[in-house]
């Protein structure tokens, strides 16, 4: 194993030479409580490059929801700095999308116009058709060609899941943050929206985070897993790159003679 690991250091090859895309400076959560201060992360650090795909797992309560929302920009910091592509972030913005593990969509109205809420507001200048375009594509790319004209209360979890994929996607962001996106989905519809994603996710290659409790979905998205310690004053525990070629499918990926090695590595960390 240690062998193997030293081995995974090399440079990933899509990401070489790719300048850093968001960097967390010297993170800390701190929500006040009547006993004191609860320190959630602390002198946290974390650097990601431009289209890397990264997982963060940990146990529950150890932050990685925190930090995800912190990065969204939905979350106050405590201190230190979010910083994407070179700019200390404001408050939310449309740079980064984020896709919830209930994607609350508006019942009252469709697949289209759900999606099509965030690409007025991103592209204020484009014609009609041309947003109707961003839209159809993007619900095209996650299965619901037919679907444009249903209402979000008709569509089924799975499919409305598909609507906030679609909807994070076409906003173009810098950066698509995934919290625990197919945590309430049965395992095929996990599977088939796993699948989903990471074909989008390849022709696109934006930054992803993706915060997740399922060590193989980690694996199998991410060119590295963050390991977070358990809180409080939780951080980085370690890392693990993941070096399978992209483009990925699941066959390959589960038949790759290193795979329950990573998986071993994973386990390991979460059990101690």
């Amino acid at each position: 194993m240690e062998a193997l690991l030293k081995k995974e250091k090399q440079l990933i090859p899509h990401l070489a030479g790719k300048p850093e895309m968001l960097v967390c400076k010297d993170i800390r959560k701190v929500y006040p409580t009547p006993k004191g201060d609860y320190v959630v992360l602390d002198d946290l650090h974390l650097s990601i490059k431009k289209g890397e795909f990264v997982s963060i797992i940990g146990h529950s309560g150890c932050g990685k929801s925190t930090l995800l929302t912190m990065i969204a920009g939905l979350n106050e910091i405590s201190g230190g700095n979010v910083i994407v592509d070179h700019e200390p972030i404001r408050g939310a913005g449309p740079d980064r999308a984020v896709v919830f593990q209930s994607p609350s969509l508006l019942p009252w109205l469709t697949a289209l116009q759900n999606v099509m809420i965030g690409v007025n507001q991103v592209f204020p200048k484009a014609t009609k058709a041309e947003k109707n375009d961003i839209c159809k594509y993007y619900l095209n790319k996650v299965g619901l060609g037919n679907d444009f004209n249903k209402k979000a209360t008709s569509l089924s979890q799975g499919m409305q899941q598909r609507v906030g994929i679609a909807r994070a996607f076409a906003l173009k962001p810098k950066i698509l943050l995934l919290d625990e996106p197919f945590g309430m989905l049965d395992s095929l519809t996990r599977g088939e929206l796993q699948d989903v994603l990471l074909e989008i996710w390849q022709k696109e290659k934006i930054t992803a985070v993706a915060i997740t409790h399922d060590v193989d979905e980690s694996i199998f998205l991410a060119d590295r897993v963050i390991m977070m310690t358990s809180g409080p004053y939780a951080k980085i525990g370690d890392e693990l790159i993941i070096p399978f070629e992209r483009p990925r499918n699941r066959k390959d990926v589960l038949e790759h003679p290193e795979y329950y090695d990573y998986r071993g590595y994973l386990m390991d960390f979460l059990n101690h």
